[in-house]
């Protein structure tokens, strides 16, 4: 992906404990979308959520239940529109979102600071 350029930012959002081919889930999206050669990836823990069927998941006392994460990735419309039905065919639930955006940096820069 060269930037500047418009791209998509495709964000999932399933549980902790949710599985694929008996490994994490969220492992396995972001292992899948980096051997398809996707600009980036990223997983994050969250600390408190509910679902659809308002069941809430948080952390007490050091203690995890099934905890929500959310995997983003950015890339080129076309590739996040490929993409799409290798997310179908891994998720059990959750839920999956598009947002349009413009990349206006992406890469390794040269000078001090500039680390992406």
């Amino acid at each position: 992906m060269q930037a500047p350029c418009d791209a998509t930012l495709l964000r999932i959002f399933i549980g902790h404990d949710d599985t694929h081919e008996g490994r994490p889930l969220y492992e396995q999206i972001v292992l899948r979308a980096r051997t398809l050669g996707m600009a980036g990836a990223m997983v994050t823990r969250g600390i408190l959520s509910f679902g659809p069927a308002s069941e809430e998941h948080r952390i007490i006392l050091r203690q995890t239940e099934d905890l929500p994460i959310l995997v983003e990735i950015v890339d080129t419309d076309d590739k996040i529109e490929q993409f799409l039905p290798i997310i179908d065919s891994m998720l059990g639930s959750g839920m999956v979102t598009l947002e349009k955006l413009h990349v206006h940096r992406y890469g390794r820069g040269g000078g001090a600071g500039a680390a992406v």
